[in-house]
């Protein structure tokens, strides 16, 4: 179980960084395999994917001197940039969605959002996702 572990934490990470990826996949693979290792896979999935999104914060912390949010998001997702103006650090809360997600962590590194309480809306909204995926998933099983 532990390569497991290790697998479900990379997939996490990478998910949430630039890169795509699939770890809802992985963690219902994962939950099909031991749900009584729910809460394992929660906390892992969570702590990867969030730390893949603190990943984008840094980034664009370093960013915040060279580039302007318009260039830094290259043009792309700047419904994120009107999250961001309108909701504030509330709006990391959102990291979790889809397309724009990736995005709002982002855009909080280079308005330089507070690094404990962005990782800690960041946790939440990403442990909420994983939270609902879990339910489903253990629901169906």
């Amino acid at each position: 179980m532990s390569y497991s572990l290790s697998g479900l934490f990379i997939a996490a990470f990478i998910s949430a960084s630039l890169a795509p990826g699939g770890s809802e996949a992985v963690l219902v693979y994962l939950l099909n395999q031991s749900p009584s290792q729910w809460l394992s896979l929660l906390l892992i999935a969570t702590i990867g994917n969030t730390l893949g999104s603190l990943t984008s914060y840094a980034l664009g912390r370093w960013f915040h001197q060279s580039k302007s949010p318009t260039e830094l998001l290259q043009g792309k997702a700047t419904k994120a940039l009107s999250l961001i103006e309108r909701y504030g650090k509330w709006s990391l809360l959102l990291a979790w969605l889809p397309l724009i997600g990736d995005a709002i962590p982002l855009l909080a590194g280079w308005f330089r959002f507070p690094l404990l309480f962005s990782s800690l809306l960041i946790f939440i909204g990403k442990c909420c996702r994983y939270g609902v995926l879990c339910a489903a998933t253990l629901a169906v099983i």
